[in-house]
């Protein structure tokens, strides 16, 4: 009696016997039909994606098919994208002038020059940036956590002045609490932000303030890569009717999409919850990958803020404004 041999244990050589089929003639059929099989799958998948992130370039599509169990590289995604014509859209060039500086309030100096968070509530950056409608303009104030990317206020609507941005604050207060003096608050020399009583809402919670210099964006760089994907990937393409309409979709980008959807390169292609969820010292149980991710970043992020310093000469150094000693790493 031949004993059963569970499903998966039989050769390739006792099931060709079996069907009374050569191995050779096995292995030629194969060769010619699986790559075939796979391919078509990897295309479905990609077209899928595609779709779905119209403006996802090659590389997340990549890193979003590793995460679905493909084994597949970027150059191959790129390959195929090219093949089937999947280009992501592109933005347009308009950029209305939405920082006002020349007013007589007070310019507090560059806190975050250089500055590495460690973790988050240490550095929130804030920015302004236009919003077309069919017949206006409106206008979107936010407030992001440079440490997680995760924007954590946000507000829209169709005038500049500085109860805007109040209430892109007042959310990020409402959502964070975070502790008194641990938080500092970034942004342009815009009068919206050094106003008086936005600068009163600062100090009301403890958080101290810093601004970037003059016609310098790289120093705001976190708010403004934001600012050039919600254009890339929701504002670009879109007409919205009126402010309502603007809101609820911006709003429904923000909070579903690139909060809890968007993949980061800059995280390790996670999205800003994702990455916050995995810190080590978040509640729940965490995995071992996520504790060595988390602590690979912030290693990686100290390295290049250390690299990028300027070698210091012998002699006395000019005195420079203090700053909580939990917000900057220390390089060794």
């Amino acid at each position: 009696m031949t004993a059963v041999l569970p499903q998966g244990e039989l050769t390739i050589a006792r099931m060709c016997a079996l069907t009374g089929v050569s191995r050779a003639g096995y292995y030629r059929h194969w060769a010619a039909a699986a790559p075939r099989q796979e391919e078509t799958g990897v295309r479905d998948a990609i077209q899928r994606l595609a779709l779905a992130h119209p403006h996802y370039g090659y590389r997340r599509i990549a890193a979003q098919l590793r995460r679905e169990g493909l084994a597949v590289n970027h150059k191959r995604v790129l390959r195929l994208m090219r093949e089937d014509n999947l280009l992501c859209l592109r933005k347009r060039a308009f950029v209305p002038m939405t920082t006002d500086s020349r007013h007589g309030w007070r310019v507090v100096p560059n806190l975050a020059r250089g500055m590495v968070p460690t973790g988050l509530d240490q550095l929130w950056v804030a920015d302004i940036t236009y919003i077309r409608l069919q017949e206006e303009f409106a206008f979107l104030a936010i407030v992001l956590d440079a440490f997680s990317r995760r924007v954590i206020g946000w507000a829209l609507d169709t005038h500049l002045q500085a109860s805007l941005a109040i209430a892109a604050l007042s959310m990020a207060l409402a959502a964070r609490r975070p502790a008194p003096g641990r938080v500092i608050h970034h942004s342009d020399r815009g009068v919206q932000y050094a106003c008086g009583d936005y600068t009163a809402l600062l100090a009301a919670h403890d958080i101290q303030p810093s601004m970037s210099r003059i016609g310098n964006p790289y120093d705001n760089a976190k708010a403004e890569s934001f600012m050039k994907t919600l254009k890339q990937e929701e504002v670009d393409g879109r007409n919205y009717r009126d402010a309502h309409q603007a809101r609820e979709m911006i709003g429904s980008f923000i909070e579903e999409v690139y909060n809890r959807q968007r993949l980061h390169s800059a995280l390790a292609y996670q999205s800003p919850a994702e990455f916050e969820a995995n810190l080590p010292w978040q509640g729940g149980a965490k995995t071992t990958a996520s504790r060595s991710l988390a602590t690979a970043l912030w290693g990686a992020r100290s390295r290049a803020a250390c690299s990028a310093e300027p070698h210091q000469q012998p002699g006395p150094q000019p005195a420079v404004s203090q700053t909580p000693a939990t917000t900057i790493a220390t390089c060794s």
